[in-house]
């Protein structure tokens, strides 16, 4: 597991006000820590970006998939990156940190859920789930490398699409499905800290409606839907994204940062 501290270079604003905002930032599924380049570019000076790469990054083997346990993993991977103020988390990190708070794995921490899955209801998963993620999951790789290269031939984004849905195996996509099929049953009550969920209005990833409900459901939580936008949104609307970060963290009071100290 690597990850360091990325400066998108010098702001041409001299002068901030407040200390600075650690901020880990964490990607999805598959994804690489690439993916926020555009959003930490557009993030305010107050930003102290952290981009982590995650053991299920698209460039890695699925070993990490053996495991049964990926919000364990998760936390472990948290207490190397301790201190921290918040963590801007995409997709399955998403997913994965808010239940990791809920068992008392990770101390409570303001954060921002992007593009997760959630469901609210039990019965709201059936076969027909089933069969749009087993199916659908190449389709949410295929945005992910088309976004910004209109010009890519089909034939090759689908090839590329299938060839990162092999990698990630069919361990990896059960680690996936299986914590989602648990997120009704997350204790939301423990999740505490502030939250902001963003989503956009045309992922095909995840339902907006689940996001606007899990921020309906979290102690301190609020949503942002951002129209015209997929499963990828710092990357799609990147100037909107981090205004939307650097709103929520404005309505922050940061005293101390998070340790993260094993319970």
């Amino acid at each position: 597991m690597t990850g360091g501290h990325w400066a998108p270079g010098p702001s041409p604003v001299p002068v901030v006000a407040g200390p600075p905002v650690r901020v880990l930032y964490l990607h999805g599924l598959g994804c690489s820590t690439s993916i926020w380049e555009p959003a930490v570019a557009a993030a305010g000076p107050r930003i102290e970006p952290w981009v982590v790469r995650l053991p299920w990054h698209g460039l890695d083997d699925g070993g990490w998939s053996h495991r049964a346990d990926p919000v364990a993993l998760l936390a472990e991977t948290l207490r190397e990156y301790r201190p921290f103020d918040v963590v801007v988390a995409h997709s399955f990190a998403a997913m994965l940190l808010v239940e990791a708070v809920a068992a008392g794995l990770v101390e409570p921490v303001p954060a921002v859920l992007v593009s997760t899955f959630h469901r609210r209801d039990p019965d709201q998963f059936n076969w027909d789930t089933l069969v749009y993620y087993t199916t659908g999951f190449q389709r949410i790789f295929a945005e992910a490398l088309r976004i910004g290269r209109d010009d890519i031939d089909p034939t090759r984004l689908d090839t590329a699409s299938q060839l990162l849905r092999d990698r990630i195996g069919p361990y990896g996509w059960m680690r996936f499905f299986d914590a989602f099929l648990r997120s009704p049953f997350v204790d939301l009550a423990a999740v505490t800290a502030p939250h902001l969920v963003i989503t956009g209005d045309e992922d095909i990833a995840t339902r907006p409606a689940d996001a606007t409900g899990l921020a309906a459901a979290l102690p301190h939580g609020r949503a942002a839907v951002l129209t015209g936008c997929g499963h990828f949104p710092m990357v799609e609307q990147p100037a909107r994204f981090a205004a939307e970060v650097d709103a929520f963290l404005d309505q922050l009071t940061l005293t101390s940062r998070t340790h993260l100290e094993p319970i």
